[in-house]
């Protein structure tokens, strides 16, 4: 069924670029634009609009929401006929009879992703649409992280468990270095429980998303009470090669030389960029048995989140890091999440483990209720916690992306640390490596 979507605009003519079989068109039409200058939609280049909340021209993006009708672009202006509904009118791979259900917008179809609108900074809501042509406005499909296994042997169920669902590829259980995890049938059993998939991490770390999350350990990854659970050490007896760019010295102790990854266990997904996506996020939290004895030693266990293809202007694709724009690291030294004898927590007190001051600006509460919460070698202490982080990276639209989460000790497998992952989200604003500090769920 053909459909027609008027807009108007102002700015530079673009040209509308017609194929003497096609059956759609696409006219420039004029005019200032009272409700969201559109840009067009269904040719090759135009400028956009400059309505309430329009932003055209081709393959422009409104950043302060979805990539659908509103705001994205063609050839300028005009009205745009879908055309015949076998021909694929706005180059993004399906046609009409293959659910399309705007062909004059290659950010709608049924390889999109589903963006709610949200205000711009000028406080104009651009008008939702239905991004991936599944009948529905603004509703995200549900969670698809429900009934999961603790101990599940399937690495597509750990991709669930992070929110990672309709645009996995395939997902592969790996090392620190990307490769298959040990063939040794007590090293491979020991890998495994390093993995799990828990509805909470003690009495206060929740999911960000859905009913469950990823928990990596290079000891063992279970909950307090757990018959599995171990406290502060489970060597499992294996090594591997450090990931791409690694290890790195610490900015905070830049003269120690990390060793050897010991008992990674790591999860690497194949995933699909929905075709209207530029950004994407996940959360993390970093615990370790580390903290407060072994800082700025060679003992310097890893959270890496690997991407290929590398984020712009680095040097390796790490994209998990610190708020000091650091890896993730034991020597980083940032953990919020901690304690120690009489508790001098908050903005006046500070906590000095390894001759080092922590403001422990979280207290214990991340804490509670784990493995973590009492380090039994150390009367009044706790180990230690970064809080919940969330990082952000661009991502290319309709381009595969290969992702590797791993954990890991580093040169022996004693003292382990973990590593929670949850809320993957898609967002049609263009997004730079960045991790930030978030108010957990």
């Amino acid at each position: 069924m053909k459909r027609s979507r008027t807009s108007t605009w102002f700015g530079l003519v673009g040209l509308c670029v017609i194929a003497a079989t096609a059956a759609g068109a696409c006219a420039a039409g004029g005019g200032s634009g009272n409700s969201g200058g559109e840009g067009g939609s269904g040719g090759s280049g135009g400028q956009g609009g400059a309505g309430n909340f329009g932003q055209g021209g081709d393959g422009n993006i409104l950043i302060t929401t979805s990539t659908s009708s509103t705001g994205t672009g063609g050839a300028g202006g005009g009205a745009c006929d879908e055309g015949a509904p076998d021909a694929d009118n706005d180059g993004d791979g399906y046609t009409e009879l293959e659910g399309d259900c705007n062909d004059c917008d290659k950010f709608v179809n049924p390889s999109a992703v589903e963006v709610i609108a949200e205000m711009d900074e000028n406080g104009n809501l651009p008008e939702p649409a239905d991004e991936d042509c599944d009948g529905t406005v603004d509703v995200l499909p549900p969670a698809c992280d429900s009934d999961l296994a603790l101990a599940s042997m399937d690495p597509a169920d750990a991709a669930k468990a992070i929110g990672v669902c309709r645009f996995l590829k395939s997902a592969k259980w790996v090392l620190a270095d990307g490769t298959p995890p040990p063939v040794n049938a007590a090293q491979l059993a020991n890998f495994h429980l390093g993995h799990g998939i828990v509805p909470k991490l003690g009495t206060n770390n929740n999911p960000q998303e859905g009913n469950s999350m990823l928990l990596l350990s290079s000891g063992k990854a279970r909950d307090k009470g757990d018959a599995d659970a171990t406290y502060r050490t489970f060597d499992k007896g294996y090594t591997s090669n450090a990931p791409f760019g690694f290890p790195k010295a610490s900015p905070s102790c830049p003269n120690v030389i990390t060793g050897l990854p010991h008992d990674a266990t790591g999860l690497e997904m194949e995933i699909d960029v929905p075709s209207n996506a530029l950004s994407v996020s996940f959360d993390f939290q970093f615990f370790s048995y580390e903290w407060p004895d072994f800082l700025c030693r060679e003992y310097n266990d890893f959270f890496i989140a690997s991407m290929v293809p590398f984020p712009m202007g680095q040097s390796d694709g790490n994209i998990a890091f610190d708020m000091f724009g650091a890896p993730i690291s034991v020597n980083n030294k940032f953990f919020e999440a901690c304690g120690c004898p009489g508790n001098p927590v908050g903005p006046t007190g500070e906590c000095v483990a390894s001759g080092f001051s922590f403001k422990c600006a979280l207290e214990t509460k991340q804490l509670v209720g784990t493995t973590f919460e009492k380090d039994e070698a150390n009367a009044g202490w706790t180990h230690g916690s970064t809080g919940w982080l969330r990082t952000t990276t661009a991502v290319t639209p309709g381009k595969p992306i290969r992702l590797r989460l791993v954990t890991y000790d580093s040169s022996d497998g004693k003292v382990d640390s973990s590593a929670l992952i949850d809320n993957w989200r898609w967002s049609g604003k263009p997004g730079t490596t960045v991790t930030e500090v978030i108010i957990p769920k």
